[in-house]
């Protein structure tokens, strides 16, 4: 057997697009068409080190914060903004296609806010957003993220003047 290298796991990588079409069979959406582009979105290094940059934390898990309203059906294009201070204690999950056991007992596993603001105390990174922003990922249609989650976010994200965005994917 091989020494493992921190951090690394001795499990084999997922086949995320079979388990999710296993996991979308199982719950009625025997059919599900994959949102194709033909050409991958262009590649935009970052041109100053990670100790300087503003970061944004993303996150599809379902995230939103106690006394906000969350997240309801398949299709939601809503986000929720989370001020990056907020204690995890008040951190909910609301979403339909994944075990959320663990997100509820700790939400950085799914919206690492803790971890971020661990990584700016020792000066990993320069700084976190105001906020964090998050939604649901159990959108179906291509056409109504295309037109209402991601010109929502984008405009978020441009206000705050990002370096660099932290997409936590579910």
């Amino acid at each position: 057997m091989s020494e493992l290298v921190a951090g690394q796991s001795s499990l084999p990588p997922a086949d995320y697009i079979y388990e999710t079409r296993t996991l979308y069979s199982s719950l009625g959406f025997d059919v599900y068409r994959w949102a194709e582009r033909p050409e991958p979105s262009a590649f935009v290094p970052i041109d100053k080190p990670l100790s300087e940059c503003r970061v944004a934390l993303v996150g599809s898990g379902g995230v939103y914060r106690a006394g906000q309203i969350a997240f309801t059906t398949a299709d939601d294009t809503s986000i929720r903004v989370i001020a990056t201070d907020t204690p995890t204690t008040e951190l909910r999950t609301a979403h339909f296609a994944y075990d959320q056991t663990d997100a509820r007992t700790d939400p950085n596993v799914v919206f690492p806010l803790d971890r971020l603001n661990e990584l700016v105390a020792e000066g990993v990174i320069g700084a976190l957003t105001d906020n964090a922003y998050a939604f649901m990922g159990g959108i179906y249609s291509t056409r109504r993220l295309e037109t209402e989650l991601v010109p929502t976010l984008l405009e978020e994200l441009r206000a705050d003047e990002v370096d660099l965005v932290l997409l936590v994917p579910v």
